[in-house]
């Protein structure tokens, strides 16, 4: 359940941008939750023909979150199949390089720099709601060199974080997801859900528990974490006999590419403390709503987040952090079929509603 406030913060921290592709706008906000454990990152222009939007949602803690929103669209940028067009297998191995580059002395390091609270369970520091700004070290070069310390063996943080990442280049949507944050599609008002929530009892991921040697106590990896798929967590990936993807808890996404068409509306990403209060296909009709009234997108986030937020915490639905990204598709899409789409794991599905949740 975790830990509540008496009432909740409902401050909300929004921006908006858009270039000639797309227009986006975000807001998170901490609502009842004790302490604000959500990132995000939107580079309307990560170079001149991509778009990068992504949401982490951190759990144990804020600082692989903030790690993700800091680092992540930077690596995708620098894997050599990005370069070859190849953008799923680059947001592939950006999110395994994350916990690669959060061990060690230098992973120590900058999970240190990025907080300013130290949580004694997790010996990492954690801090406040933060986001890193448009322009933050997109070309920065660094080839995260091995640095000699205190803490060179430092196995990484046991605290964690979701990654949902949407990835628009030119007619092509590439979404990557690691945890229960969710990206959907409206096409011609219809969601589609462009993620799978990685949950500990789905069947291929407790297999691969199984057979990594964790086991699921109610609904929990190890009893303890309540997701299958995630970046962080090094308690659950200390096998060293099995690849990163094999672990009982690995950062492998799971890539669904898409050909964006002229009926494609926008996409919403978002962490679970939304999707737990209103189904995919809610969300979009009330989206459509707003915007026939609202034209600044970061408004329409921060009703969408004022519409889940319980007024009180005896369910506990409605009580998370919450952070939603909008990202409206300019018209036309040129030289896309409507009818054409192509994945590297699945493609679009029918919206279905996670088991438990509720609508608002």
């Amino acid at each position: 359940m975790g830990v509540y406030l008496s009432t909740p913060k409902t401050e909300k921290f929004s921006e908006d941008g858009e270039n000639d592709r797309v227009r986006y706008g975000v807001s998170s906000m901490q609502g009842w939750r004790a302490t604000m454990e959500d990132a995000h990152a939107a580079y309307p222009d990560l170079d001149a023909s991509t778009s990068f939007f992504g949401v982490y949602d951190g759990h144990g803690g804020k600082v692989v979150a903030k790690f993700c929103a800091k680092y992540l669209h930077q690596q995708v940028l620098k894997h050599e199949a990005y370069a070859a067009g190849d953008i799923g297998t680059s947001v592939q191995r950006a999110f395994f390089r994350m916990d690669e580059m959060m061990r060690g002395q230098r992973g120590w390091r900058e999970l240190a720099i990025l907080g300013d609270k130290l949580n004694k369970f997790t010996g990492m520091i954690e801090g406040l709601i933060w986001s890193p700004r448009s322009g933050d070290g997109n070309d920065h070069v660094d080839d995260w060199a091995f640095e000699e310390g205190p803490h060179s063996d430092f196995s990484g943080p046991t605290s964690g974080s979701t990654a949902c990442v949407a990835i628009v280049k030119n007619n092509q949507l590439v979404v990557a997801n690691a945890g229960d944050s969710r990206c959907v599609i409206s096409r011609n008002c219809q969601a589609y859900n462009l993620s799978r929530d990685h949950k500990p009892d789905l069947g291929a991921e407790k297999a691969r528990i199984l057979k990594a040697g964790g086991f699921i106590h109610a609904g929990r990896v190890n009893g303890s974490l309540n997701l299958a798929r995630a970046i962080g967590d090094m308690e659950f990936k200390q096998n060293k006999f099995l690849p990163a993807e094999k672990q009982i808890v690995t950062a492998n996404p799971d890539i669904n590419t898409v050909e964006l068409c002229d009926d494609d509306d926008f996409i919403v990403l978002a962490c679970d403390g939304i999707w737990d209060c209103i189904s995919s296909q809610k969300l979009v009709d009330f989206i459509h709503e707003q915007l026939n009234s609202e034209i600044k997108l970061s408004a329409v986030c921060e009703r969408v987040l004022d519409k889940c937020l319980a007024p009180s915490t005896a369910t506990g639905e409605g009580c998370d952090n919450m952070t939603m990204i909008l990202v409206q598709f300019k018209k036309p899409i040129k030289s896309a079929s409507t009818a054409d789409q192509s994945s590297h794991n699945k493609s679009v599905d029918t919206e279905s509603k996670p088991e438990g949740s509720r609508e608002k």
